[in-house]
């Protein structure tokens, strides 16, 4: 379990946190807001839960993080009356490029028809945000989803990108920040947050 923070916030944080993720932009995003948090990172096969429809795959996906790193906790220890609320953050993300699922590539090859597939052509991204307070058991879901249009992607902006290696830890290859990428991005429709990772808004 690793630390995040941040400077203070500009009130009080009455809640703790826990960030059910190793991403660095989500740490980023947190810590931005100047929000105080632990990581911890399910280590679940997410091959091995497949759904057909993407918003149903991002939000079980989620979940199943979720309910994997609440596996490893005594729960018993944040039910206590004197103890301030607990919030688990988990998520996912996916790219859809002509109505199929992309997660994150496994070999060049595949990271390398990803990209040439955006070149030109548009994405959308899918993604979820599960909050679980592990005080009340109480827990909430959303999705965002956003368009990314792409210019024409110079074949040797592809490969320095799998060189790189990048591309193999995010959905779809896509990393839509990165510098060598982000000069080819024509436009972002209806994105509030996902493409970074998760909406920004956090309520215990």
């Amino acid at each position: 379990m690793a630390t995040g923070s941040s400077s203070s916030p500009a009130t009080p944080q009455h809640f703790k946190l826990i960030l059910g993720s190793s991403s660095v932009a989500r740490k980023n995003i947190l810590e931005k807001m100047g929000l105080e948090f632990q990581v911890m990172t399910a280590d679940i096969d997410e091959k091995s839960i497949r759904r057909e429809n993407p918003d149903d795959l991002v939000m079980v996906l989620a979940e199943a993080k979720a309910d994997a790193i609440m596996s490893r906790l005594n729960i018993a220890d944040y039910q206590k009356e004197d103890n301030q609320p607990t919030l688990l953050i988990t998520s996912d993300i996916v790219v859809v490029h002509e109505g199929i699922i992309r997660e994150k590539p496994t070999t060049k090859e595949e990271a390398r028809q990803f990209l040439k597939g955006y070149s030109g052509g548009h994405v959308s991204t899918v993604g979820s945000v599960v909050v679980t307070n592990l005080t009340t058991g109480k827990r909430l879901g959303s999705l965002d989803k956003a368009e990314v249009y792409f210019h024409d992607i110079p074949d040797e902006v592809i490969e320095n990108l799998i060189d790189e290696g990048v591309v193999f830890r995010v959905a779809g290859g896509l990393l839509l920040e990165h510098p060598l990428i982000l000069p080819f991005v024509e436009a972002v429709r209806q994105c509030n947050g996902t493409l970074e990772g998760y909406s920004k808004q956090i309520d215990p």
